[in-house]
């Protein structure tokens, strides 16, 4: 009767295990649920090990194998009141040499019980001298060590000690701390399959951003991402910087609409599409309007909103677009900052367009802020208090430097329920003076003549005569296009940057091609000169009509 009894409150004890251990899927909390459930119900003392390389996701430990010596991690430790063991330190990496009974616990799978510890074996238990010394004046007097397997894979043990006048540990606590260490070692390892699966999916998102950011003529770039604590939040935020003509610079803000892998990978696949229309040097709103298209095109059909601007040095000017994206905001050299009022627009892939952008003059030294909604989502707060909390958050006195973003978005903190970008743009200062060179060319005959002298003086005051012959030949070219084709030149820009470009605007409707010219045509060679005797070159559509451009690279001893 007494037996059966026994039994019942042992089974009890293991149902009740069930509901106490692996309550959320963090694994050093389950640890800990573990080693609390065992004090003082089964032991004194108890300590909660896992092997490193099984916390690396590296699964090497299916099959039994010896060996001298056991990277692992604590992880977790409890213990009655008022009893000293000085267990290892939680969250140290200790190494069980061959003489550890816990290393003889791992190497056999099997557990190890020492009903009455003699002197002897506290040098085997604890993990140095004077760590023996403490167990043996805390009067312990029997160990016992579990290892924790689960789905075949060993993932480290748990050891439990007893002193004082209580019992030693039996066969029969051996036997229920195994089918304890069971059913815990599977709530352990489903804990660290998520983080296994968090890892992975921050990996790629990781892996499909920009590591770096381009040159930016006249503005300071930084951006971060911040991961969502949950793996299924992670995936589908991303951002772009790319580098443009005439020292202008896009920035690219999107958020794919779901989460995990096919999040990510749809993301990597719309900001690649997003990087190439970019790098055709497409308007904010025709670029939307083209991913609009790409996005309804997936297999996935899942939708995005995104954020495009174009910032001109030059003109002190962002362009912007939105396809469904939370307004940025703009902090004044005052250090106020507003919601600039983008029309919102449809997201991606819904296939209502167009969308609709809008110009901002900006001074020297304001800051734009671009973000994603994870950045304001909060399970507990409403949205109207998270746009409020980050308007604070990005004003006042800020640096653009590599670690704004993450100021900003500890400023915000809260309960973030989804991953985040956050991308600063800080305005600064041309410099030197006279990188730039705009003037208005006749429409008459006499322009390309004028655009060559132009070319000639500017690059004489640079001193870049070793590039005067090449730019002539390319600014008489792009000036009787827009003779030709265009109606009429309109401006000539020169640019020095890391490159030397020159540019030609013109009212045309009509982008330029190169043409097939056979060896007795009189024409139809132009761009295929400029196309061999320059970096690259382009063209992109302006609310006047075009600008055609082309790049040189500068001589080392030039650069500015």
């Amino acid at each position: 009767m007494a037996d059966a009894l026994g039994a019942r409150r042992r089974l009890a004890w293991l149902n009740e295990a069930g509901i106490r251990i692996g309550t959320t899927l963090d694994l050093g909390r389950t640890a800990e649920e573990l080693a609390d459930f065992t004090v003082p119900e089964l032991a004194d003392g108890c300590a909660v090990d896992l092997l490193e390389s099984v916390l690396r996701f590296r699964e090497g430990d299916r099959v039994g194998g010896e060996t001298d010596a056991l990277r692992l991690r604590a992880m977790a430790v409890s213990h009655v009141e008022g009893l000293s063991l000085a267990p290892d330190p939680v969250g140290e990496v200790f190494v069980y040499g061959a003489h550890r009974l816990a290393n003889r616990c791992l190497t056999s799978r099997r557990p190890v019980l020492i009903s009455r510890m003699e002197r002897s074996d506290y040098a085997a238990v604890a993990p140095g001298p004077g760590e023996a010394e403490v167990l043996r004046r805390a009067g312990v007097h029997s160990y016992l060590a579990v290892p924790l397997i689960a789905r075949g894979v060993l993932l480290g043990l748990a050891d439990f000690v007893r002193a004082g006048g209580r019992s030693p540990f039996t066969r029969a606590d051996a036997a229920l701390a195994t089918e304890l260490a069971s059913k815990a070692a599977v709530c352990i390892d489903n804990a660290r399959l998520y983080m296994r699966e968090h890892e992975h999916v921050v990996t790629l998102q990781r892996a499909l951003l920009p590591r770096t950011s381009p040159d930016t003529p006249g503005l300071d770039v930084s951006s971060c991402y911040a991961p969502a604590g949950d793996p299924a939040a992670v995936g589908g935020d991303w951002f772009d910087v790319v580098a443009l003509p005439s020292g202008r610079t896009a920035l690219m803000v999107g958020d794919v609409m779901g989460r995990g892998l096919a999040a990510a990978a749809t993301m990597g696949r719309l900001r690649t599409v997003a990087r190439t229309l970019m790098a055709l040097d497409i308007a904010p709103e025709r670029l939307l309007a083209r991913l609009d298209l790409a996005a309804r095109d997936l297999e996935e059909d899942q939708v995005a909103t995104c954020l495009c601007a174009v910032y001109d040095p030059y003109g002190g000017t962002f362009r912007i677009a939105s396809a469904g994206h939370p307004p940025p905001l703009l902090t004044g050299p005052d250090g106020i900052a507003a919601f600039l009022p983008v029309p919102a627009g449809a997201p991606l892939g819904t296939g209502v367009i167009p969308y609709d952008p809008v110009d901002f003059e900006v001074p020297e030294g304001v800051r734009l802020t671009l973000y994603t909604d994870g950045l304001v989502r909060s399970r507990t707060t409403g949205l109207d208090a998270r746009l409020e909390r980050l308007r604070e958050a990005v004003g006042g006195e800020l640096r653009v430097d590599g670690e704004v973003c993450e100021e900003i978005v500890e400023r915000v903190g809260g309960d973030r329920s989804d991953d985040a970008i956050v991308l600063v743009a800080g305005v600064r200062p041309l410099a030197p003076e006279g990188d730039v060179y705009v003037r208005t060319l006749p429409p008459g005959g006499k322009a390309a003549g004028q655009a060559r002298a132009m070319v000639r003086e500017r690059l004489a005051a640079w001193g870049l005569q070793e590039l005067t012959d090449t730019t002539e030949l390319v600014v008489s070219e792009l000036v009787g296009n827009a003779l030709r084709y265009g109606n009429a030149p309109g401006e000539l820009r020169l640019l020095r940057y890391e490159r030397l470009s020159v540019e030609v605007s013109d009212s045309g409707p009509d982008l330029p091609q190169i043409q097939h010219a056979d060896v007795s045509d009189e024409s139809g060679r132009g761009l295929q000169l400029i196309n061999m005797l320059c970096r690259r070159w382009g063209s992109c559509r302006t609310p006047a009509g075009k600008v055609v451009w082309a790049e040189q690279d500068l001589p080392p001893r030039a650069a500015p």
